[in-house]
């Protein structure tokens, strides 16, 4: 933000003024029927879809086998005919294959899988993936038993959803669309506002191309990505003809190809703008395409923004009315900063014909800007995160703060910024003379310049020859160029701010790159949220509870004590620790202990747990599986010979 005050003049009160003025109020009124219309019937909903419950939960164990197994989300997910499968502990499937039964029920999100009859007992995983509301992959998995757990053979991608080489390249995808379109959208407001005359510059010509070329193909890859992102993650299915149909039936695929039909009436824009625009001569036709461009370009540029705000987060969680909108003029705001940002760098080292008064009127945008900016961003940051702890305690809060503190950072360098440009425009490093529609003779004609330098004993001979004149004057003209630019370089006030810029733009594309990790990661909001949803479905935790339980196997040494403790005493997964005592207290190596869960009331068990020696008098066992809360009777079995054993029991409260 190279940001000097912009200039304040009188009110604009000829018809020719308010003529933009005009339109202008009725493109916003035309722009907020279309936001209404598009977003009147939305209702509220989370970002990123979160699993807060199941039947059987995770890590249960059931009596028989359930018949089918049912998965509950925190928001609206969309799911494919694969989505969930349930593997027994061979790895082979054990549900039907048939697509996912819609349970819905009012707010609730739940969707079944049906189990083929007949299952033996053993424990079963659940493995699902998923593309919440937001456009983002989701997945997971969980195990329950049934009968007893038992050891299996299922091995699930450790990667998630969205992850491995497609994911790296559609991150890539993301990033680069951002950038070109901060390229685009800032390159030619740049032009249009601040330096009209830069429009027959090839440097800012080539910038503004190179910006529509990145995000449109970006926009292609993410498009052909997009199945294989969402699916099964492997890069040749890029080629699947089947899952492109699929993804242009989606919300985020229809985003895509509006992207694209909008990057073709760009390229119209971006035609007219460098080509038809900088040859204008008559001041009136120059204005009024200036002013047409000015439209068309905003209504362009607007319209691309959305393709992110209809498919991403703005478009769910909580008032997403307002925050599709705001999420709009944030990024027209950060395209015009750093977009601009970078058209100026490239203006001060490219173009010897950048005057301080374009430095002057890019300042006051970016100044502009930056206030938008905070205003959206303040909005945003309070719609996805919410609390404090959120802020602090989740990934996409600290991403934020790192982002806050980069904004902080090139707010500091444009400070630096922009006492340069003071001392540029006092020195007079400009043609302040320049009207302000930047229809200024930046440079003489090649001609004219040719006259005033030619050599006056090598006119007539070049008045016979008129290639020979046309080339003498392409030389001089070269020769005067290159002696402005020589000028401008050696301008310490120019060079300063070149660097500072140059720094700006450095933390600019770092700035980008924090923000498209933002926009794939799950927002802090949602997250405290599921995690609070987990928390009430879950079995409370509590525990460690203990027992002692004397025993006598009849045999010689055969008296002792067993100490057991279970941690933590829930349903779901324990930890059993047993001490075998002698009669004095002393560890008392055995030979063999079996320990069984039985909940008598809901014909339950036994449930046999079979410890491992750790050391001498004591046993462990881990995943003690425990299927629900109760009064069970745990039996206790202690072998101290070959013929010597007992079995004791009492009982225990658990959950």
């Amino acid at each position: 933000m190279t940001a000097t005050a912009p200039h304040f003049g009188p009110a604009p009160s000829t018809p020719a003024a308010r003529r933009p003025l005009a339109a202008a109020a009725l493109l916003a009124a035309l722009v907020g029927m279309v936001f209404g219309l598009l977003l009147g019937g939305a209702g509220p909903a989370s970002a990123h879809a979160a699993l807060t419950g199941s039947d059987p939960q995770d890590g249960a164990v059931v009596a028989t086998a359930p018949k089918e197994v049912t998965l509950t989300f925190s928001e609206q997910v969309a799911l494919g005919d694969d989505s969930i499968r349930i593997l027994d502990p061979n790895g082979k499937r054990a549900d039907t294959a048939a697509a996912p039964r819609d349970l819905q029920s009012g707010s609730t999100v739940k969707y079944g899988v049906s189990l083929h009859t007949g299952l033996p007992d053993g424990t079963y995983t659940v493995a699902w993936q998923a593309v919440s509301a937001d456009s983002h992959p989701v997945s997971g998995a969980f195990t329950f038993s049934v009968g007893a757990p038992s050891k299996t053979a299922v091995v699930l991608p450790t990667e998630e959803a969205g992850g491995g080489l497609v994911g790296t390249l559609y991150g890539i995808a993301r990033y680069a669309a951002y950038a070109g379109f901060v390229l685009l959208a800032g390159g030619s407001a740049f032009v249009l506002a601040c330096w009209q005359r830069g429009a027959g510059a090839r440097p800012l010509q080539r910038l503004v191309v190179r910006g529509w070329m990145t995000l449109t193909v970006a926009t292609l890859a993410m498009l052909l990505l997009r199945s294989p992102y969402t699916g099964s993650g492997k890069l040749a299915d890029v080629f699947d003809l089947d899952g492109l149909k699929a993804v242009l039936d989606t919300k985020p695929g229809a985003a895509l190809v509006s992207r694209l039909l909008l990057l073709g009436a760009s390229a119209l824009f971006i035609a007219v703008l460098f080509g038809t625009y900088p040859r204008r001569e008559d001041e009136r036709e120059k204005r009024d395409l200036t002013f047409g461009l000015a439209i068309g370009g905003t209504v362009i540029a607007a319209g691309i923004a959305g393709t992110w705000a209809l498919a991403e987060h703005a478009s769910t969680g909580i008032q997403p009315g307002i925050a599709m909108p705001v999420d709009v003029l944030h990024l027209l705001a950060v395209a015009a900063w750093l977009g601009g940002l970078t058209a100026l760098l490239v203006g001060l080292y490219r173009t010897p014909d950048l005057d301080a008064a374009a430095v002057r009127r890019f300042s006051g945008i970016a100044l502009g800007s930056v206030v938008v900016l905070a205003a959206t961003g303040i909005y945003q940051s309070w719609r996805q995160v919410g609390t404090w702890s959120a802020l602090t305690g989740t990934g996409y809060g600290q991403l934020l703060l790192v982002k806050v503190g980069l904004v902080a950072v090139l707010i500091g360098i444009a400070w630096l910024s922009r006492r340069w440009t003071a001392r540029l425009i006092a020195g007079g490093g400009g043609a302040e003379s320049e009207t302000e529609s930047g229809t200024g003779d930046g440079e003489k004609p090649r001609a004219e310049a040719a006259e005033e330098t030619e050599d006056p004993d090598t006119s007539g001979a070049t008045a016979e020859d008129p290639a020979r004149a046309a080339q003498l004057a392409r030389q001089q003209a070269a020769v005067a160029t290159a002696e402005k630019k020589r000028i401008r370089d050696a301008d310490p006030d120019r060079s300063g701010l070149r660097r500072s810029v140059l720094a700006e733009v450095g933390v600019a594309v770092v700035l980008l790159a924090v923000t498209t990790a933002l926009t794939s990661t799950e927002p802090a909001r949602t997250e405290e949220e599921a995690r609070a949803a987990t928390a009430v479905t879950a079995p409370a935790a509590q525990g460690p509870v203990s027992l002692k339980l004397p025993f006598d196997t009849g045999g010689a040494n055969g008296k002792g004590t067993v100490r057991m403790e279970i941690t933590p005493a829930r349903t779901g997964a324990n930890e059993l620790h047993l001490w075998v005592d002698g009669a004095g207290g002393e560890a008392m190596d055995v030979p063999e202990v079996k320990v069984a869960f039985t909940l008598e009331s809901k014909d339950i068990g036994p449930l046999p747990v079979v410890p491992t020696r750790l050391t001498e008098g004591h046993w462990t066992a881990d995943g003690v599986q425990i299927p629900m809360a109760g009064d069970w009777k745990v039996a206790v079995t202690v072998r101290t010979s070959d013929i010597d054993q007992t079995t004791i029991d009492k009982n225990m409260k658990i959950g």
